[in-house]
């Protein structure tokens, strides 16, 4: 996940911060010196680091905590305040009818990141279309194309047309009956100045609402000079920072949002059309810092509800606290969890488990949780009706037989009946819990503290996969 590296460093500077209910100087400047490092490891510009650094010192060591608070978390929620101030306020894009253009450089991500935010408005009820006027690149047209496809919204392009400012006029007059038009330009190696004449030009043709800069997560500190450039051009009015789920430091997006005075819009998680978040600060924040984010769960978990609803019907996730929990119940919630996304990024966003936790956890733990969900799979296909509506039933010889099916190990079968009893005695749990306990469980939640969860009607901790 993007500026992973950095999360963990700014954890690690405030835990030497633990266990003292008092901060001194020396305590401040220590912590302040490796949020500096920490930050320009990841490619932060360095006057904004500076600028960062210094609020936290000067608020860590002028302002009264309040009563009871830890010296960690003090500091904690004032570095927490200060990024969020460093990255701002969301950009501003209604859900109502609209015209947006992308910018930016060759390999950015502009036409993927086109058939993004068409896919997230039309997840919000309105029909968008994706208007392809890149003729510079070869397969330009096919890939705006695919992805367009993909996401099952409106597409225009023109293969065979040169020039970029007419496609893009006929492919708004073509698609005028789309509540959200998105038009994705050409770009370069280099900021070329044919490059920002045909931007004016086809901006002048779209007279769009927003001009949104992609920005590839990796992009370092070249992001303060594109930024100067587009925004001098066109003028900018978001920016939607791409390849967040690679290895890139992702820092110089931040420089790229202070040049333009402007803020994030949208971020790019993944290679599919469904791999992007609406930018929320707050939120963001609270993940870099290990502090969760229950509202991008939260829409996350209702997405793929509704998804996986739509593929079955009548089914839905009280069914599984109504009755027996079936084999059957617990693939239709594996399938859920997966439309979620990434497990590592799903985790990051649960208070208490994300952070420092995923910190401590091997590199390849999130891999090897997705490759026994991929063989549970597997292995429930070769199961029949009645061993997945009755999964008690399966034993010694129904073991064999299936391992033979699907070419598992029978002590991976033994696993998935293993697991389907903890989540059947799970949810029986749950059907047992009030309103009051379910009050207190999600105030618990949200409010990051899970060491008393398995208080709760005899409930069990773990993670289910």
């Amino acid at each position: 996940m993007v500026l992973d590296d950095l999360g963990s460093s700014l954890r690690g500077a405030l835990d030497g911060l633990r266990g003292k209910s008092r901060i001194s100087e020396e305590d401040v400047q220590a912590v302040v010196k490796e949020i500096q490092r920490s930050l320009l490891q990841a490619d932060v510009d360095v006057d904004l680091v500076m600028d960062l650094s210094d609020s936290i010192e000067t608020r860590a060591l002028e302002e009264e905590p309040p009563a009871g608070t830890s010296a960690r978390d003090w500091v904690l929620r004032i570095v927490y305040e200060e990024l969020v101030e460093l990255v701002g306020e969301s950009t501003e894009l209604p859900l109502e009818p609209q015209t947006i253009v992308l910018a930016g450089l060759q390999g950015s991500g502009k036409t993927t990141s086109a058939a993004k935010i068409a896919w997230w408005f039309s997840k919000k009820g309105l029909r968008p279309a994706v208007i392809q006027t890149d003729t510079w690149r070869p397969g330009a047209y096919e890939q705006a194309e695919e992805m367009a496809e993909r996401a099952e919204v409106d597409f225009y392009g023109d293969p065979d047309e040169d020039d970029a400012v007419k496609i893009a006029r006929e492919g708004l007059e073509a698609t005028a009956d789309a509540d959200v038009q998105i038009v994705d330009t050409a770009g370069r190696h280099a900021l070329e100045d044919g490059l920002i004449d045909e931007l004016e030009d086809i901006e002048s043709v779209a007279d769009p609402d927003h001009n949104l800069l992609v920005l590839d997560a990796a992009i370092g500190q070249e992001a303060k000079e594109q930024a100067s450039r587009f925004e001098g051009a066109v003028g900018i009015d978001g920016v939607v920072i791409t390849k967040l789920d690679g290895t890139a430091k992702g820092g110089g997006a931040l420089a790229a949002v202070n040049e333009t005075d402007s803020t994030i819009a949208f971020l790019g998680t993944g290679e599919t059309v469904k791999d992007v978040e609406r930018f929320e600060p707050s939120g963001f924040i609270s993940r870099l810092l290990g502090m969760g984010d229950l509202k991008q769960l939260t829409e996350r978990v209702e997405r793929a509800m509704e998804e996986t609803q739509e593929e079955e019907g009548d089914w839905g996730p009280e069914d599984m606290l109504d009755g027996e929990f079936t084999l059957k119940d617990m693939r239709k919630q594996m399938e859920a969890m997966n439309k979620m996304g990434p497990l590592d990024q799903v985790m990051d966003m649960i208070p208490g488990l994300g952070g420092g936790m995923m910190d401590q956890l091997p590199d390849d733990a999130m891999d090897v949780t997705q490759e026994r969900m991929r063989d549970f799979e597997v292995i429930m296909d070769s199961m029949t009706d009645d061993e997945l509506e009755n999964p008690r039933q399966i034993g010694r010889s129904r073991t064999e037989r299936i391992a033979r099916g699907s070419g598992k190990p029978e002590e991976r079968i033994r696993e998935l009946l293993e697991q389907h009893k903890m989540m059947d005695r799970t949810l029986n749990q749950f059907q047992g819990m009030g309103d009051a306990d379910m009050e207190r469980m999600m105030k618990q939640m949200d409010q990051g503290d899970m060491g008393d969860m398995g208080d709760m009607g005899g409930m069990g901790g773990g993670n289910p996969f």
